[in-house]
């Protein structure tokens, strides 16, 4: 019981349902939940049970990406508080978060102060490629997003992006020697605002500027020789050849530069930063 105090989150079981955006992970989070008997489900900044939404605020209702970005991170802390009081207040065994890779859904799990994930899902484990390919071609074309609950919670919440709602029909099993009994599952298909403008991403060109920025900002006495910007699916890769003074502190200083990378530029620009490499090619 005391752990439990101290520790209101340390009895729950969390899964995450990750792939790239648009590639069908509301439409599947509800029959994913119920296969596996989950509770809850945190999905763009909302908490959801059953056919309510608990807590939070949509991501989709922002009018720009960044925006919406930083929603679904619980980048603010308001947002972060709202969500912690309702799951403590819950009591759920387990909980399903969505993410569009593992590095954001475990940024979610420790904002809100959750357990380590124990089951990360990928959309392809649940998907056939047929039909995520059918999901983002109607994101890319159309713009519409789905969110996991019956579109009158919806209209009562986001009536300005509510677009249309669609029913899933799952097969139900009864007692033994009884048909199976179907069951609707209704989902909200809504149109953002900023889906409406397009996506907003950062260009190789625009991170290797922050990149330079941080590191005269953190370590001005480093000289940066070469730098190499990934983008992949996963998050962004950056490795930073450099040349240090003599004298200067490598092991921590050179890991607190890192880190303040990582940080700032996921701060600013809610990229999301997988790997900084540094690679020290003289000391001078």
């Amino acid at each position: 019981m005391f752990l439990d105090f101290l520790f209101p989150f340390s009895r729950i079981k969390v899964y995450a349902l990750v792939g790239e955006s648009g590639t069908g992970k509301s439409f599947r989070a509800k029959l994913e939940a119920q296969k596996r008997g989950i509770d809850l489900i945190i999905d763009d900044g909302l908490l959801i049970k059953d056919n309510r939404i608990l807590a939070g605020h949509s991501a989709k209702k922002e009018k720009t990406f960044m925006a919406a970005v930083k929603v679904a991170l619980f980048d603010e802390k308001s947002h972060r508080d709202e969500m912690a009081r309702k799951l403590q207040g819950e009591k759920a065994k387990k909980i399903l978060i969505l993410g569009t890779s593992e590095k954001m859904v475990t940024k979610i799990a420790a904002r809100l102060q959750l357990p380590r994930i124990s089951k990360i899902i990928k959309i392809e484990d649940v998907a056939s490629q047929e039909e995520i390919e059918k999901a983002i071609r109607t994101r890319r074309i159309e713009g519409k997003h789905v969110i996991p609950v019956p579109s009158i919670e919806i209209k009562r919440s986001y009536p300005q992006i509510f677009y249309d709602a669609i029913r899933v029909f799952k097969r139900k099993p009864l007692a033994k020697g009884i048909g199976p009994l179907p069951k609707v599952v209704e989902k909200s298909v809504v149109r953002p605002e900023y889906s409406k403008r397009g996506t907003v991403q950062m260009s190789e060109a625009t991170l290797s500027q922050m990149v330079l920025h941080c590191v005269a900002e953190h370590s001005p006495e480093i000289r940066i020789k070469k730098l190499v910007v990934r983008n992949e699916k996963e998050g962004c890769r950056l490795v930073i050849t450099i040349d240090v003074p003599y004298g200067t502190q490598l092991g921590g200083n050179i890991h607190e530069l890192q880190q303040y990378i990582i940080d700032s530029i996921e701060r600013f620009t809610n990229t999301l930063i997988e790997e900084v490499n540094i690679i020290i090619d003289k000391i001078i």
